[in-house]
Formats: C-alpha cells, sequence, structure tokens
C-alpha cells in the first residue's frame, strides 16, 4: 500500500536519480511551484541528479526555452528528456514514412526544424497536405484550447481508410493550462485507434523515453547501478510507466486528479486514495499531496 509523505526530503536518501514530471507537478504551464522547485534543488544538493522527464511533443531544447520563461531556474534539474525526443528519433527512421502530414498547433514546429545531430545528413522527413501524406505525426490537436478530439473524426476516418499510421508524440490525454483544462495529442491518438488507426506512441508509459532518459543520463556519468524514483501526477502516464519500467515511483495527488482526494490538496485523504488507486489497479511506492 501507498505511503503518503509531506516531503520528498523523507524519502529523498536511497535514490540517486529522480525521473520528474513537469505539468502538474514542478508547474501548471503558466508559473513554476516554488515548493517543487527548492525541492529538486535539495535533491541535487544531496548530490542527486534530476532529469525533466516529459511528454511535451517539442524537443528538450525547446522545453528548456519555456522553462527559462517561466522562471524555473536551471540548477533545479541536470537533463530534460521529452517525448518529443523520443518520437522524433522515431519519425526521422520513417516510421511513418518520410512525406508526413503534421497535426498540432504551430508551437510544436520545432519537432521539424531542429534536426537532431544524429540524423545529420540522413534521409529527411518532408511536410506535405493531408492528401499526400504517408502517415501522420500528431503533437497536439490544432487548437488546443478550443478543439477537441471528436472535432477530428472526419479526417481520421478518411486517414484510416487510407492506412495511415500516426505518431503521437504526447501520449497524455489532457493536461492543466493554470486552471484550463486542455487535450493533448494523447487524446487524438485514442481516437484514431478506437476508429481502427494505428498509433504509435514513444512518451511515458512506453519504454522509448526511459531508454532515451537512460542513455543521456549515462553520457553525463550516470551508472546502471543508480536508483531512480520517478516522480508525476499521471497515474496512466507517469505511475503506469514507472511500474512498467521495474522503477520506484512517488504519485503527486494535486495534479491532473486533484479532485479526487479531498479538500486539503497537501493532504490526500488516506481512504480516497487507496479506493481510488484500486481501481485503477495502481500502487506508487509513495504519494504526496505536492512535491515540496
Amino acid at each position: 500500500m501507498t505511503r503518503i509523505i509531506d516531503s520528498l526530503a523523507d524519502i529523498a536518501a536511497p535514490y540517486d536519480v529522480l525521473f520528474c514530471d513537469l505539468w502538474g507537478c514542478l508547474h501548471n504551464g503558466v508559473k513554476p511551484f516554488p515548493e517543487a522547485v527548492d525541492a529538486l534543488q535539495y535533491f541535487r544538493a544531496l548530490g542527486g541528479r534530476v532529469v525533466l522527464l516529459t511528454n511535451a511533443p517539442r524537443p528538450s531544447s525547446f522545453v528548456q526555452a519555456t522553462l527559462d520563461k517561466m522562471g524555473v531556474p536551471r540548477d533545479a534539474y541536470d537533463l530534460i528528456v521529452s517525448s518529443g525526443d523520443a518520437a522524433r528519433d522515431a519519425m526521422f527512421a520513417g516510421a511513418v514514412g518520410r512525406k508526413v502530414w503534421h497535426l498540432g498547433p504551430a508551437k510544436d514546429e520545432g519537432f521539424f526544424s531542429e534536426i537532431p545531430p544524429e540524423w545529420e545528413g540522413q534521409p529527411g522527413i518532408e511536410r506535405v497536405s493531408f492528401d499526400e501524406a504517408e502517415g501522420i505525426v500528431c503533437t497536439g490537436p490544432f487548437d488546443e484550447i478550443n478543439e477537441v478530439p471528436e472535432d477530428y473524426r472526419p479526417k481520421f476516418l478518411a486517414a484510416k481508410t487510407r492506412g495511415l499510421p500516426m505518431l503521437c508524440a504526447n501520449p497524455d490525454i489532457v493536461v492543466d493550462l493554470g486552471d484550463r483544462r486542455i487535450y493533448c495529442a494523447g487524446a487524438l491518438a485514442a481516437l484514431y485507434e478506437e476508429m481502427g488507426g494505428q498509433a504509435m506512441y514513444f512518451g511515458k508509459p512506453h519504454p522509448p523515453i526511459y531508454d532515451l532518459a537512460r542513455r543521456r543520463l549515462a553520457a553525463i556519468g550516470g551508472g546502471d547501478d543508480m536508483r531512480i524514483l520517478a516522480v508525476g501526477d499521471g497515474i496512466n502516464t507517469d505511475v503506469a510507466g514507472a511500474m512498467g519500467e521495474g522503477i520506484d515511483c512517488l504519485f503527486v495527488t494535486s495534479g491532473l486528479a486533484h479532485d479526487q482526494f479531498g479538500a486539503d490538496l497537501d493532504h490526500p485523504e488516506p481512504e480516497l486514495l487507496a479506493d481510488w488507486l484500486r481501481a485503477r489497479q495502481q500502487d506508487p511506492q509513495y504519494t504526496i499531496g505536492r512535491l515540496r
């Protein structure tokens, strides 16, 4: 049964690395949570490494620019590894063909404009119209504020009929942008699969993003014997991914499921938490109200 804790410091000592989620844990899409920043800085001060592991569909360099603008200090983390990083590797490898239709907002242009060094000089990817496409790269709705997955049903029917595979660059279903909940690429991919289309995923909870995080961690001196703690608010992404990877997990209840555990966001009610986790067949090692 999960152990409810008050602070990361309560359990930090045995761990060498944090795989920490962003939205709902470190920030709300608008501003960082000061206590969460302090917690990550504290962990690093103890000698630990912090990998920000996010399902953002953009390359990590673009994620870092967003965090800089938001005011997240760089001394709170060592690395950023994004779903966009893992998905781009698959795209440049030709997972959905060489001619792709991009379904996503303008802010995700970096997914295509920045070519990873390891793919320099290799066959390129051409962005084309829907009618010319061999596959779909989905980073989210075109208008994430106003659109819902059902708006894409006619287009998805045509895509399924043509047998177009979809590369989903962000498996998240929803995120909270400030106090507003918006749909992510994962919601669109789920609808496409429900309609009989083929979708491929590379972010949490799927293995490619964890493999990439470990490789990048090794590149800065992280060893295979380092003990990892995953931190996240997504039961189907962060928690399920950690369980699948065999690593311990700290579930943050004040994020996506904040309205399920009682009125006090800092102190989830144990009985409500236990029932909620049991219904989802998940049992993270630790739970905390807010990351702090």
